[in-house]
C-alpha cells in the first residue's frame, strides 16, 4: 500500500523552524514531525536554515553585548572569531650554549628507515 505523500502544516513548519534553531539533528527533527531525514529536507529546507540563522543571530546578538559592556572573555572570542584577529607564537632556535644559529643543515629521511644516497 503506497504511502500517502506529506503535507507540511504551519504546526510543522513552526516545528522544524524551532527545532532547527535549537541545533537539533534532522534525524530527530524528522522523528518529531513523523517523516524521515530526507523527506524533513525535502519539504522544510527553508525552515531548517531560518531557524538555525535565526538562532546564530541571537546567540552573535548575546556575544555582541558582552563584548560591548566589557566582557573580556567575549571581546576576545570576537576579536578572533569576526575580525581575524590571534595570537602568534615565535620560536627562535639557538646553540646549546645560548649563541645563535650561524648556519642550518637540513637532511630528510626516508620513512621507510632507507638512507638517503649521496
Amino acid at each position: 500500500m503506497p504511502q500517502e505523500p506529506h503535507e507540511p502544516s504551519e504546526k510543522t513548519r513552526a516545528q522544524a523552524e524551532q527545532a532547527a534553531g535549537l541545533g537539533l539533528p534532522h534525524e530527530q527533527i524528522g522523528a518529531l514531525i513523523g517523516i524521515s531525514d530526507k523527506t524533513l529536507r525535502k519539504y522544510y529546507s527553508t525552515e531548517l536554515a531560518v531557524g538555525k540563522a535565526k538562532a546564530s543571530a541571537k546567540i552573535a546578538q548575546t556575544l555582541f553585548n558582552k563584548a560591548i559592556k566589557g566582557d573580556t572573555t567575549a571581546g576576545i572570542w570576537w576579536t578572533k572569531a569576526q575580525m581575524g584577529w590571534g595570537e602568534t607564537n615565535t620560536t627562535k632556535l639557538a646553540n646549546a650554549d645560548g649563541s645563535n644559529i650561524t648556519g642550518l643543515e637540513v637532511s630528510f629521511v626516508d620513512p621507510d628507515g632507507n638512507r638517503p644516497r649521496d
